[in-house]
């Protein structure tokens, strides 16, 4: 047990690695890219983005705090809906969590790219109309490489690593945002009437928010939660953990969107509007045209350390999540084998380097790949609120030590949340995530069929809300307003009325598919398979 105690994770520590997770590429290009799109409006998209995922977070908090597990977002979903949906939720939150690691690389090289020095026009070849090069890709590896090698070792030597950076990286968001004010704030910039503070509509703060990263920038609160296993006293750091970091977080990123719109020049915004506003690298190129050179210096400094402290961060994610997908049998054993030392998934970690390579080739830029994130992300959270309640009615009597009065109308508000701003990712990224999520459909029906041998027909009669749910996203997003993408046969806003009145019904369906009780395999399965998992289910701590 001695062993085992010295790679315990404290409280500090666990905020520390969610915001070195939180505090990633989105403060250097979500601002600029949401103004672009919603004008001074984008400080709404970020109040808003906050809410979603913080509703979202604290469905996820009571069932981190019931199961402190490693990788315990990937298995939630089977405790009370079975196996299928429990694959489908672990199978899209993988997805999500393995391209969060090529962006992070990709937003590095593209700061790279845009190095004003002389010297450096080598790197300018790593970036070309706006998609990462051969040359690029070969940098965005070998950053890919020194991310994973980080986790190799050992989970002290990476959260020694995430609590160094964790600081700059909160600093340098701060001084950016009082150096540019006390610079020259604009405050004419966000308009005199309700027209000029929303340039582009209502319609544009909401595509702002999944588009332009905001999402995707929150995402992170899931680092504590899937590092429950690993943390000294889980079922109350995590709760505190996830909502210290989220608050503090959301503070950060409105802050440097209010500080982003009011330092742009009046006369630039005269000549070209909130959609000219086209910065390759938003808050360096603000720096360099404000003259403040030491700033600019920093800044392209932090588009390494922010990016590179968010890809180590997800590895250790991400290499748990697909660990934790081998615990149910449906993904071959080696895959979740542990290090006998450090208590590591190495062969997951490695998994997930080849896959992210694979997806940084297909997938070239930086808002590509932010906005595969938020679909699948938001696919995989639409488990959380109906897991939650459904465990509170087939099992009452579990140990709960995050059970807050509000949680019955909180989750259904967080399922019609994330539901909108899964539309909200415009077609056809909707229907080309589905897909992508579709394909791990066949692996689990090998491993069922060769290995299992269960009866797939009664696990579709807990699973059929979910697969009738994506269908009808699809449809809603072709068929939805051409704000979003789609054919305009419904019009903004009648749009976010079906899908509110439409989501609600899948919500109350999905509670009344759950299984009877506790899923029985995992009830009795977790406590061998996880190593360094705390006493969960009913034991107390």
């Amino acid at each position: 047990m001695e062993k085992l105690k010295r790679h315990k994770i404290g409280l500090f520590s666990a905020i520390m690695l969610a915001l070195n997770s939180l505090i990633g590429s989105g403060w250097l290009f979500g601002s600029g890219s949401a103004v672009k799109i919603a004008g001074p409006a984008a400080i709404l998209s970020w109040i808003l983005g906050a809410v979603i995922i913080i509703a979202i977070a604290l469905t996820y908090v009571e069932l981190g705090a019931m199961f402190p597990e490693s990788g315990g977002m990937s298995r939630y979903a089977q405790y009370s809906h079975g196996p299928l949906l429990g694959f489908i939720a672990a199978w899209a939150n993988w997805i999500s969590l393995v391209t969060l690691v090529p962006m992070e690389a990709v937003a590095a090289v593209q700061y790279m790219s845009s190095w004003p020095w002389s010297w450096a026009n080598w790197t300018k070849n790593f970036i070309k109309n706006g998609n990462i090069t051969f040359e690029g890709i070969g940098v965005v590896f070998l950053f890919m490489l020194i991310f994973t090698m980080i986790n190799f070792w050992s989970v002290k030597i990476m959260t020694h690593f995430t609590n160094l950076i964790s600081v700059f990286k909160i600093l340098l968001p701060t001084l950016t945002i009082v150096t540019l004010i006390c610079s020259g704030f604009h405050a004419q910039n966000f308009g005199s009437n309700i027209h000029e503070f929303m340039p582009y509509g209502s319609r544009s703060i909401f595509e702002a928010t999944s588009v332009s990263g905001i999402i995707m920038s929150y995402d992170a609160f899931q680092t504590v939660i899937n590092m429950g296993g690993e943390l000294k006293n889980p079922r109350k750091n995590i709760v505190r953990g996830v909502l210290i970091s989220m608050l503090i977080t959301a503070a950060i990123y409105i802050m440097l969107q209010v500080t982003f719109i009011g330092a742009v020049e009046p006369s630039m915004l005269a000549k070209v509007g909130w959609h000219g506003i086209n910065f390759t690298s938003p808050f360096a190129d603000l720096a360099i045209i404000l003259g403040i050179n030491w700033l600019v210096i920093l800044l392209y400094l932090d588009a390494f350390v922010s990016p590179f402290g968010t890809g180590v961060a997800f590895v250790a994610t991400a290499s748990r999540a697909l660990a934790a997908m081998t615990h149910t049998r449906h993904l071959p054993k080696w895959l979740g084998r542990l290090n006998q030392k450090y208590l590591i998934p190495r062969y997951a970690m490695v998994t997930d380097l080849v896959l992210a390579t694979i997806l940084v080739s297909l997938f070239r830029n930086w808002n590509l790949l932010a906005t595969v994130i938020t679909a699948a992300t938001l696919i995989a959270y639409l488990t959380g609120p109906v897991t939650v309640m459904t465990l509170r009615k087939i099992s009452p009597d579990l140990d709960r030590p995050f059970k807050p009065r509000y949680m019955p109308w909180l989750a259904p508000i967080a399922f019609v949340l994330t539901s909108l701003a899964i539309y909200w990712s415009m077609w056809p990224t909707t229907i080309q995530v589905i897909l992508v999520i579709a394909l791990g459909l066949p692996i689990y029906i090998y491993y069922e069929i060769h290995y299992q041998h269960s009866n797939l027909k009664a696990q579709l009669k807990h699973c059929w809300w979910m697969i009738v749910y994506l269908i009808f996203m699809s449809i809603m997003s072709y068929v939805g307003s051409s704000g979003f993408g789609g054919q305009d046969w419904i019009k903004y806003p009648f749009d976010f009325v079906v899908i509110i009145i439409i989501s609600l019904c899948f919500y109350y369906w999905g509670i009344k598919s759950a299984l009877p009780k506790l899923d029985p395999y995992v009830k009795s399965a977790l406590p061998k398979l996880d190593p360094y998992a705390e006493q969960i289910a009913q034991n107390k701590k």
